[in-house]
């Protein structure tokens, strides 16, 4: 690793894998615990593989990396040239992974910036890129941090769920939102708000609920220069339709991007999941 600063995150950041390379970024992996099977996010377990255990009822819980996970990576990134690092983590409203880091720092053999965006998915994927592209072109450690800091702040996520149930069993919305979300069979619309995952329109029918998903994506956008990120969970149909929807309406599209989630939020959220994240420029 050449430059000076470098850039971690974690596996919830779903970037490209080519991306990673080219931008010198390195992702801690989250633990799935499917059964008895502890799985690293990423690596250990396909999201196919976790489809299928949820649509079976099989228990499904996920982890943060421990801080001597951290530790290791800190000092292998520092070995590798780094003489700081900046540390960009899914929302701790979601995940213990930002308090980990913040252990591991205290030991690490060069200064690192902890930084808890408030994101998850390409939401925080979109940091860490604005972060690596800042110390790319020379910048230090802080100004990295505020290229971050100013990318999530701009940055909205909206998310479709065919049910707020798996979201309810893991504690990620509260049981009078999972209630209110099950009445009279409608469709949860959920957003990034504050780091947490809230419940923000119901919707009478999965057709009209995606329908608004995306037009609350192209509202965002505006005629601003944005990137958007469309995820899914076993959708793969529903997220190309939708991507080819926001490509003719967002006249400021930059990239996009159109991934399945890997098996740490797909334990949170089930198949069928369909996202938009947009994020200005």
């Amino acid at each position: 690793m050449s430059r000076h600063v470098a850039i971690v995150t974690d596996s919830t950041a779903y970037l490209p894998h080519r991306t990673m390379e080219r931008h010198g970024i390195t992702a801690v992996p989250l633990t799935v615990v499917l059964g008895d099977q502890a799985l690293e996010e990423g690596s250990e377990i396909s999201t196919r593989a976790l489809a299928q255990a949820l649509t079976k009822r099989r228990p499904v819980t996920t982890s943060r990396p421990s801080p001597q996970v951290f530790a290791e990576t800190y000092r292998r990134v520092a070995e590798s040239g780094a003489r700081g690092i900046v540390s960009l983590h899914l929302s701790g409203e979601l995940s213990g992974t930002y308090d980990a880091a913040v252990l591991a720092a205290r030991e690490a053999p060069v200064p690192v910036r902890v930084v808890d965006t408030g994101m998850v998915a390409m939401a925080l994927g979109f940091c860490a890129l604005a972060a690596a592209e800042t110390a790319e072109a020379g910048g230090t450690v802080d100004e990295a941090v505020a290229a971050a800091e100013k990318r999530a702040a701009g940055t909205s996520a909206y998310f479709y769920v065919d049910t707020l149930d798996y979201l309810r069993r893991g504690g990620r919305i509260g049981a009078a939102q999972a209630l209110l979300g099950s009445a009279l069979a409608v469709k949860p619309l959920l957003s990034l708000d504050g780091g947490r995952i809230e419940l923000l329109e119901k919707v009478r029918t999965a057709s009209r609920a995606i329908a608004r998903l995306e037009e609350l994506a192209a509202e965002r956008a505006g005629g601003a220069e944005v990137d958007i990120a469309v995820h899914h969970l076993a959708a793969p149909e529903r997220a190309a339709a939708l991507a080819d929807r926001l490509r003719e309406r967002v006249p400021g599209l930059g990239e996009l991007h159109v991934s399945e989630v890997g098996a740490v939020i797909g334990a949170h959220t089930g198949p069928g999941l369909l996202g938009a994240v947009v994020s200005p420029r």
